[in-house]
C-alpha cells in the first residue's frame, strides 16, 4: 500500500527525518528529487534516453503488462520507520515551525496527475489505468486552489496557518491530497516561496443503490464532483421500479464550492426518490437551496448557514393507507455565528484556545400530517417545530496527519484538544412551549505511538411550568489502538462504549437500537426503551495488495446493547447482539465512497428483523469530520449529527 503522511520532506540528503524519539516525522521543505524552477514550479527528474522510453512504452501497453499489473503488492510506505516501525504522527505545523516569520515571496501552484505519488515523487505509476484517468479527468484549476488559500504573499509564514490552510485543501472533496512545501531562497535567506502541491480524485463517479429482479428495479447515479475542474459538482440519479407508480423518479443536484473566495458553498437539488422521514423508502418529492460558510480556520471571524426546503411524499407504491404515512412540509432554517476575538487571534496563532458565539432561527411547518397520529400526536419527526437557539463554544483543536484510521493510506487529519458547545433558547413543537438547555462536548487525545481516543458528552432537558421534560444524558468514548504491523499486513483494533438514559420523555423519539448507538444494520424500529448501553469491537487488517488500483480491508466484529423498556426497570433489559465480518475496498484515486460488504448475525430474531444479514453499502465514510464548530441545536441520542463517533 501507499502511505501519504510522510512525503516530501519525510527524505533528505543524509536520510529520513525523525523527531527524539527516532520517529519519522516531515519537514515541509522540498526533498533532494525535485528540482524547483519558480517559473514551471515543481518538476520530477525523468531520465531523457528515446529507446528506454520506447521500451517502457511497450510495456505498458501489452495486455501481459495490463493482466500483471491489475494485481499488484504495495511497496514498502512511509507509514513505517527502521526503529519503531509505527504510524507516523506529525503534527500538523512541524513542517513550517523552522521557517517561522520567514517572508513569503510567491506562492506556486502544482497539479498531480494519477501515475504521481506523494509517497516517491520520482516514480511514476505509467499503466493504462493512470493513462486512462488522466486523460478523462480535467484538473483542478489553479484558481480554485488559489480561492482556498487563506495564507497570502508578502505575509510572514505562520506555522498554524499554513498547517490549517494545508488541511482545508486537503478536506475538498475532489482533492485527494494537498501539500503546502517550503522552498528557501538561498540568495534572500530571510524569504521563501510557498509550493502548493495537489492531486485530484477522478470526480467522475457512479452508485448503485439497489438492483433487483423480479420485479426489476435499479436505482443508481451518476455524478462529476468537479467539472470542468472548477469546484463544482453536477449529479443526476433516478429510481426506476416496476412495483412503483409512476415507474421512474429523477434527481438533480448541483453543488459549487468556496464562491469567489468567499468560503461560502452553495447547493441545490431537486428530486422525486428523496428517503421518507419515516421509514426511509425513496418516495419523497423534495426542493431545497443552501448557503453554508463554514469556521474554514480557526481564527475565520463568521460562520453560517441558510437553508430553504419542501417535502412531500407520494404513496407510489400504493400501500394501504394504514400503512402509509402521509406527510407534507416546508422549512426554512439560518444560522450565524461570530468567532469572539478572531482579529487577536490573527496577530498570535499559536494560542489555540477560541470562543465562539452563534444564534439560529428555524421554522419546519407542516401542511398536513400522518393520520396515523391521532391518537398520539407528539411525535419528533411529525410535527411543527419553530426554535430560536443560542451557542457558545469553547474548542481548542490541533491536528496530527496520520493514516489507517478511515482511509486506506491517504493523509488523514486527526483532531487533539476538546470542544464543548453549550446550547440554550426556545424550542415549540406543535403546541408545546419550552426553554430548552443543553450541552454537547468532546475531547480528542492522540497517543505517542498513534493511538487516537474521543471522549464525548451530550446532555439536554426542556423545562416546561419549572419541570425538566425529555431529560437525557449521552456519555462514552471511542478508541482506535496504535497501528499494529504483522508482517507486511496493517492492523487496527476500534472500540467504542455509550451509554443512554432519558427522564420524562414527552416529545422525543424514544431510544433505539438501529443506529451507531445500538447494533449496527439492525433494521427493527420499533425497538425502543428509555436506557441503552451498547459495546462495539472491531478489527480490521490493511492488506498491502490491490486489484486495479483497489485496497482491501477485510475486518471482524462484535457488537452488544442492553436496552431498557420504557415501562420496565434495568432489570428487564433485554440484551441485543450482532456478530459479523466483512470487506472494505477503496480506490483513492477514485471520488467514489468506500464500497463495504458486511455480513452480520443476531442471534436475536425479531419480528422485523431477519437474524442474518448481507449487506453492501457504498456511503462509508473515509475522512475524518474536522467542523469545528455547528449550528446551536438539541441533543440527538440516536443519531451522530456531525460528530465523528464511528
Amino acid at each position: 500500500m501507499l502511505a501519504l503522511s510522510c512525503t516530501w520532506g519525510c527524505f533528505s540528503a543524509a536520510g529520513q527525518a525523525r523527531d527524539s524519539t527516532g520517529r519519522a516525522v516531515e519537514t515541509g521543505r522540498l526533498p533532494n528529487n525535485i528540482d524547483y524552477k519558480p517559473q514551471d514550479t515543481v518538476v520530477p527528474k525523468r531520465l531523457d534516453d528515446s529507446a528506454r522510453h520506447r521500451f517502457q512504452r511497450w510495456k505498458d501497453n501489452n495486455i501481459f503488462q495490463f493482466f500483471r499489473n491489475a494485481i499488484t503488492k504495495g511497496r514498502p510506505d512511509s507509514v513505517t520507520n527502521v526503529n519503531m516501525m509505527a504510524p507516523i504522527n506529525t503534527k500538523s505545523e512541524t513542517p513550517f515551525k523552522a521557517y517561522e516569520g520567514k517572508i513569503i515571496r510567491h506562492i506556486y501552484i502544482r497539479g498531480y496527475g494519477f501515475e504521481q505519488t506523494f509517497t516517491d515523487t520520482a516514480k511514476r505509476l505509467q499503466y493504462f489505468g493512470t493513462r486512462l484517468l488522466n486523460h478523462l479527468h480535467r484538473k483542478t484549476r489553479d484558481w480554485v486552489i488559489r480561492d482556498a488559500l487563506f495564507v497570502k504573499e508578502n505575509t510572514p509564514v505562520d506555522a498554524y496557518r499554513l498547517a490549517d490552510n494545508e488541511r482545508l485543501i486537503r478536506s475538498l472533496n475532489f482533492i485527494q491530497d494537498a501539500r503546502i512545501l517550503v522552498a528557501p531562497i538561498p540568495e534572500s535567506p530571510d524569504t521563501v516561496d510557498l509550493v502548493v502541491v495537489v492531486k485530484d480524485l477522478f470526480s467522475i463517479a457512479g452508485a448503485i443503490g439497489s438492483l433487483g429482479y423480479p420485479p426489476f428495479s435499479f436505482r443508481g447515479n451518476v455524478s462529476e464532483a468537479n467539472f470542468l475542474g472548477m469546484g463544482q459538482r453536477i449529479q443526476g440519479g433516478m429510481n426506476l421500479e416496476q412495483a412503483r407508480k409512476p415507474n421512474f423518479g429523477p434527481q438533480l443536484l448541483y453543488s459549487k464550492s468556496d464562491i469567489g473566495h468567499s468560503f461560502i458553498n452553495v447547493t441545490a437539488s431537486y428530486t422525486q426518490i428523496n428517503s421518507n422521514i419515516y421509514n426511509g423508502t425513496p418516495d419523497e418529492t423534495a426542493w431545497f437551496v443552501r448557503l453554508d460558510r463554514p469556521l474554514y480556520a480557526p481564527y475565520a471571524h463568521l460562520a453560517g448557514g441558510f437553508t430553504l426546503g419542501k417535502f412531500q411524499n407520494f404513496n407510489v407504491y400504493h400501500q394501504p393507507d394504514s400503512l402509509f404515512y402521509k406527510y407534507d412540509y416546508h422549512t426554512q432554517d439560518g444560522w450565524i455565528g461570530w468567532n469572539i476575538g478572531s482579529k487577536a487571534f490573527l496577530r498570535n496563532t499559536a494560542v489555540r484556545d477560541r470562543r465562539f458565539l452563534a444564534f439560529r432561527y428555524f421554522r419546519n411547518d407542516f401542511d398536513s400530517v400522518p393520520n396515523q397520529l391521532a391518537s398520539n400526536p407528539f411525535n419528533f419527526r411529525f410535527n411543527a417545530r419553530e426554535a430560536a437557539l443560542t451557542s457558545f463554544t469553547f474548542f481548542r483543536e490541533d491536528f496530527y496527519k496520520t493514516n489507517y484510521i478511515y482511509g486506506f493510506g491517504t493523509t488523514e487529519d486527526i483532531p487533539k484538544g476538546y470542544n464543548v458547545a453549550l446550547t440554550t433558547g426556545w424550542y415549540r413543537q406543535l403546541y408545546l412551549n419550552r426553554w430548552y438547555t443543553g450541552i454537547d462536548a468532546n475531547e480528542y487525545v492522540v497517543g505517542n505511538r498513534g493511538a487516537f481516543v474521543q471522549f464525548f458528552l451530550r446532555s439536554g432537558a426542556f423545562m416546561y411550568k419549572g419541570s425538566p421534560q425529555d431529560a437525557s444524558f449521552l456519555i462514552g468514548a471511542s478508541y482506535y489502538s496504535p497501528l499494529f504491523l504483522l508482517g507486511s499486513t496493517k492492523m487496527r483494533q476500534y472500540i467504542n462504549f455509550s451509554f443512554t438514559r432519558l427522564w420524562n420523555r414527552v416529545g422525543l423519539d424514544p431510544l433505539t437500537i438501529n443506529n451507531v448507538f445500538g447494533l449496527r444494520y439492525f433494521t427493527n424500529d420499533s425497538t425502543s426503551g428509555i436506557q441503552r448501553a451498547t459495546l462495539h469491537s472491531e478489527t480490521t487488517l490493511f492488506l498491502n495488495y490491490k486489484l486495479l488500483g483497489f485496497k482491501f480491508a477485510p475486518f471482524v466484529f462484535g457488537d452488544v446493547s442492553f436496552l431498557t423498556p420504557e415501562s420496565g426497570s434495568i432489570y428487564k433489559s433485554d440484551l441485543y447482539d450482532g456478530i459479523g465480518a466483512g470487506m472494505r475496498t477503496r480506490n483513492e484515486n477514485l471520488v467514489f465512497n468506500t464500497i463495504e460488504f458486511r455480513a452480520v448475525y443476531f442471534p436475536r430474531n425479531t419480528l422485523y428483523n431477519r437474524s442474518f444479514k448481507i449487506m453492501i453499502n457504498t456511503g462509508i465514510q473515509f475522512r475524518y469530520n474536522n467542523t469545528y464548530v455547528r449550528q446551536p441545536d438539541v441533543v440527538y441520542l440516536n443519531t451522530d449529527g456531525l460528530n465523528s463517533i464511528y
